[in-house]
């Protein structure tokens, strides 16, 4: 009598059943073997690899971390791809995961502090062996609880005594010295465009902003924009007082900053991008940009993420990586007085 259930074998796709009855023994061995438990003998093992390569099985790794625990799926928690600094790093991230024997799953918060929290905790049910978060703002006492001894390591920003490992940059020193660019150039009506107020990162890039003007003794032009950076930039170039140069603090509000200086003809205004973007190299002058490399970011983090799997001991660190000011002329531009 066979006791494999009925239409499990001679499906499309090879199942456990069938390498049992391949190699003539039952379910629970195939699964020591495939889970590498040390109470199988060489032969009986030698039995069943034969079984599942000759079938072309394929373990189903999400049953399998389900039964031993151990999970080789990292989770990833950010933005959004659509967002182009997060896409880039998203990729880098796959690339070396799948190196190491990782795969990933990818999920976003649109920074909303609830979604985050259900994401980190769906995540944590299904099991992922470790955790790479970009925070929104907001709250993040549940982590701990949540998460447990997962490891978690936190991209583009953090908080302070988050007890966590985070890689990033220096996001106030890094705006500090774009702003002194500007100022060497003349410039003292500066704008700081920026958008979600309460991410670290933004207050941080506004912080070195304030930094910076505080010390060249000049006063403060600061916008927030959530959804049209191109409006907001429009209402800045019709004051009176209208800025002469635009500190845009990242990709997205820079798109928008970009289109409103086009419409205007406003090839006169100095522009500084926290964040490079795609044909930014390309426009006349071409975009100034501070450039902190996601792909540089994301491989830090996953090394340090792996290191922290693998169980090695580790102070906590923030992993702060080198940005590069890339000169391509907006940010070049001497102050013209209207």
């Amino acid at each position: 009598m066979n006791d494999v259930p009925e239409g499990a074998a001679g499906t499309s796709r090879p199942t456990v059943y069938d390498v049992a009855r391949v190699a003539g023994v039952s379910i629970k061995t195939v699964s020591r073997v495939v889970n590498q438990s040390p109470l199988v003998s060489a032969k009986t093992r030698r039995l069943v690899a034969d079984a599942i390569q000759d079938l072309g099985y394929v373990v189903n790794a999400a049953a399998r971390s389900l039964v031993t625990g151990n999970s080789t799926t990292i989770g990833v928690i950010v933005d959004s791809i659509a967002d182009p600094f997060f896409a880039s790093l998203v990729s880098v991230v796959e690339v070396d995961a799948m190196a190491a024997g990782f795969s990933t799953q990818v999920a976003s918060t649109w920074r909303d502090p609830l979604r985050e929290r259900e994401q980190v905790l769906r995540m944590s049910r299904e099991n992922v062996r470790g955790l790479l978060l970009a925070p929104t703002a907001g709250d993040h006492d549940y982590l701990k609880g949540a998460l447990g001894d997962i490891p978690v390591v936190l991209v583009d920003r953090g908080w302070p005594d988050s007890g966590l490992d985070t890689v990033g940059v220096n996001d106030r020193a890094d705006t500090k010295a774009a702003i002194e660019h500007l100022l060497a150039y003349g410039h003292r009506r500066i704008a700081f465009l920026g958008d979600y107020s309460e991410l670290p990162t933004t207050l941080n890039r506004r912080a070195g902003y304030s930094d910076a003007m505080k010390v060249a003794g000049v006063p403060e032009l600061v916008r927030s924009t959530l959804k049209n950076s191109e409006a907001t930039v429009a209402e800045l170039l019709a004051r009176p007082d209208r800025p002469t140069a635009i500190f845009s603090s990242n990709a997205r509000t820079s798109l928008g900053a970009v289109r409103a200086l086009h419409r205007a003809g406003r090839t006169d205004v100095a522009l500084i991008s926290f964040g490079d973007f795609e044909l930014s190299d390309t426009l006349q002058p071409g975009v100034t940009v501070v450039d902190h490399d996601p792909a540089r970011i994301a491989a830090a983090a996953v090394d340090r993420l792996l290191t922290r799997i693998r169980g090695a001991p580790l102070d906590k660190a923030d992993i702060l990586l080198p940005t590069e000011l890339v000169l391509r002329g907006s940010g070049e531009l001497p102050c013209v007085q209207s």
